[in-house]
């Protein structure tokens, strides 16, 4: 049976169907199945349409609906693997938002479901962040990495503010920072000294996990 139940969550995601994937999500629980299983099955799906939409085989809109069903079906399924004292592995904590001037958070978004899917605490900041909001938020959660997203080539410039921000408060090394959003580039990153970059947000998540790991 629970190869049905989660066949269904996968599906319901796969149709990007918010209340169905909660449906899902609460069957699976009932039939007595382990909900780090079933949150497994959300996570893996995300990545699946994540690497798609890297691939161009979908595009921004479904992706950000695959976000909306993914959040509804792990907002039932935290509560219940918290009771069952059962934990997701924690890769590291990550600082996200969208930097001063710039008030987008699409890309930001999904980046930080697919961060949470993928076992990070994400802290979100949220939009037209200024460079303390960041440091604010690194210093009190320990985080590990500051993500930095911008969608306007005029607002760029606040990522590298925020980057010499940092070192003018002396705690530069103390964090990884990766930006990336739709005008930003490889060769931007580390023109303003970034220790990471992504594309888009399949991309990130694989080089937030890379730095950790180091």
């Amino acid at each position: 049976m629970s190869k049905e139940a989660f066949e269904k969550l996968r599906q319901e995601l796969l149709n990007y169907n918010v209340d169905g994937v909660e449906k899902a999500a609460k069957q699976t629980v009932a039939e007595g199945i382990d909900p780090l299983e079933a949150t497994n099955v959300l996570t893996d799906t995300l990545k699946e349409l994540g690497e798609k939409f890297g691939r161009m085989e979908i595009f921004l809109p479904e992706l950000m609906m695959a976000a909306d069903a993914m959040k509804a079906g792990i907002a039932f399924l935290e509560p219940v693997i918290k009771e069952s004292k059962r934990s997701v592995a924690k890769l590291g904590t990550f600082v996200i938002g969208t930097v001063k001037g710039d008030v987008h958070d699409i890309g930001k978004t999904i980046v930080s479901t697919m961060l949470m899917a993928s076992g990070f605490t994400v802290i979100d900041v949220g939009n037209d962040a200024p460079p303390s909001a960041f440091l604010e938020a690194a210093e009190s959660n320990k985080a590990d990495i500051i993500g930095l997203s911008a969608l306007m080539t005029t607002t760029m410039s606040s990522m590298e503010e925020t980057i010499n921000y940092f070192k003018e408060k002396g705690v530069r090394d103390k964090y990884k920072i990766m930006i990336g959003g739709a005008p930003v580039t490889r060769e931007y990153a580390d023109e303003v000294g970034a220790e990471g970059y992504g594309k888009d947000a399949s991309e990130a998540v694989n080089t937030a996990k890379r730095l950790v790991a180091k």
